[in-house]
């Protein structure tokens, strides 16, 4: 694995155990559309959506040549993502509330802000 682009991979390890979290605190309660499901079949939909995006980052990573157009594109979603937590901080739904939680999530923005400034 090529270690050049060090904080975008910490940011998206953070954002594979955020996802864990997600699970935990039952993020498809929140989640535009799969809200409005029962709740067994948001569950369901909620981590049958994450199959093809695990598949598309794993193809991603393990790439013999890294692109950086991905590489920049995951560093902004990781800071957009954050901002996305922020706009539903209110959602009566949203248990992403303790200090564990809003760690992962500010620490993968964290990283792909420093990844985009590593890359000037």
């Amino acid at each position: 694995m090529d270690w050049s682009h060090t904080w975008y991979i910490v940011g998206l390890a953070l954002m594979l155990v955020h996802e864990m979290d997600a699970m935990r605190c039952t993020e498809w309660r929140i989640f535009p559309g799969l809200s409005m499901l029962p709740d067994r079949i948001g569950r369901i939909l909620f981590i049958l959506l994450h199959i093809p995006l695990f598949l598309f980052l794993l193809a991603a990573i393990t790439a013999p040549i890294p692109s950086r157009a991905f590489i920049t594109g995951l560093d902004i979603f990781l800071i957009v993502h954050m901002g996305l937590h922020l706009l539903f901080l209110l959602h009566p739904k949203n248990a992403f509330k303790d200090v564990w939680s809003w760690s992962i999530i500010a620490g993968a923005a964290l990283c792909g802000a420093l990844d985009l400034f590593m890359g000037l």
